[in-house]
């Protein structure tokens, strides 16, 4: 269950859409993430009174097209499947989005099962080894 957040700068709801199904895609592929597995947060920044900030480092000669996705999913993946997972992001968003891959910044922060609830203050996957 990855809880995605992905943030942009000046992407409207079309462009924010197509990065959500980016990713959504992506870690279907990628991970094998059910599809009805869906809970993201997409945002969209202005610039003036909402903006994202970035730098060159390790190399990517970013610029204002800047996209942060932030996942949050249980532990359990290799760095190989992460890197893949990274990897097809990068190339989807640019597919669907028209995102320089070099703009995709992605990071992944890893958990365990109680700490999620679905609602109605469960958690949900106390005591399962689901994905």
């Amino acid at each position: 269950m990855p809880f995605v957040r992905i943030d942009a700068l000046r992407a409207d709801a079309e462009r924010l859409d197509a990065l959500g199904r980016a990713v959504h895609d992506a870690l279907q592929e990628t991970i094998g993430i059910p599809p009805e597995d869906l809970f993201q947060v997409l945002n969209g920044h202005q610039g003036t009174n909402s903006t994202l900030r970035y730098g060159s480092y390790l190399g990517p000669d970013r610029d204002d097209g800047i996209v942060y996705i932030a996942i949050t999913m249980r532990s359990g993946r290799t760095p190989a499947q992460k890197q893949t997972l990274y990897r097809r992001i990068a190339e989807l968003a640019h597919t669907y989005a028209g995102a320089e891959p070099r703009n995709v910044f992605v990071t992944v922060t890893e958990n365990t099962s109680t700490d999620w609830s679905f609602g109605h203050g469960v958690a949900q996957y106390a005591g399962s080894a689901g994905t």
